[in-house]
């Protein structure tokens, strides 16, 4: 691993070269906050890819291709005389510094659980923070993530299940309410009762300590796999899916189960 001036020179390198871009690439130079914006979230996605892969390569290039975007923000506001990378570095030390007072304070917390809670109480009170409980949760989330930080900073205030186990009467509640509205027919009503079970089920998943976003995405990859597996089996055979029966792609499906 680098030295500490290594990172410092790697980090300083990375600016300069940022600066030379602006000035002399006419890509670079003709980039707006709003026109990064888009390619920002197409590359933590990125990231996030890598990251299930366990790709330590693509996770380490990917990283950098954000951190490019970060320093990309700060020179435009540079620019604007508004404020720079040195500020941001600062900004967010002092942030993590005030928001560990275990670390750095006199508070004891000797749990994630507890560091979790106090982080939330913190920024209820610090200077700029959140006005309320809820006002940082980003409205552009997906609303999987969105459902399962809304419900994890509604716990660490408080607002939770006092055991784990009682969140399975609420799912079931909200299945049955989902079947009723099936037999009433009423669209608008049966979309309001499955997102009120999909976001029990999320509580639960984060109840027992699981992640409902990965938890998911592991189920789409296994799907994606086990299909593909079909489809190619389909085609060995000279068929098409959809002129199989579904006793025909059942017994393919369970032989890519088996493959696992």
């Amino acid at each position: 691993m680098h030295s500490d001036n290594e990172k410092a020179q790697a980090f300083l390198r990375f600016l300069n070269v940022l600066d030379t871009l602006r000035q002399k690439c006419p890509w670079d130079a003709k980039q707006t906050n709003e026109s990064l914006r888009a390619n920002t979230i197409e590359e933590v996605y990125e990231l996030t890819d890598a990251i299930l892969d366990n790709d330590i390569n693509n996770i380490k290039k990917e990283l950098g291709d954000v951190l490019l975007h970060i320093g990309f923000y700060s020179k435009i506001a540079d620019e604007k005389g508004q404020f720079d990378i040195a500020d941001v570095c600062n900004s967010l030390t002092d942030k993590l510094i005030f928001r560990h007072p275990h670390i750095y304070g006199n508070v004891s917390a000797d749990s994630p659980e507890e560091v979790s809670k106090n982080w939330e109480q913190i920024k209820l009170k610090e200077k700029g923070g959140n006005k309320t409980v809820l006002s940082g949760v980003p409205k552009s989330l997906p609303s999987l993530i969105k459902a399962n930080r809304i419900q994890e900073k509604a716990a660490n205030v408080g607002f939770d299940w006092e055991k784990p186990e009682q969140v399975w009467e609420k799912v079931k509640e909200e299945t049955l309410e989902v079947e009723n509205e099936i037999k009433n027919a009423d669209k608008d009503k049966l979309e309001q009762e499955f997102g009120d079970l999909m976001f029990a089920v999320i509580n639960a998943a984060r109840l027992y300590g699981v992640n409902p976003e990965n938890a998911l995405e592991k189920t789409n990859r296994k799907f994606i796999s086990r299909f593909n597996y079909l489809e190619a089996k389909a085609k060995e055979m000279g068929k098409n899916l959809k002129e199989m029966s579904l006793a025909e792609m059942d017994e393919i499906w369970n032989e890519a189960k088996k493959r696992e």
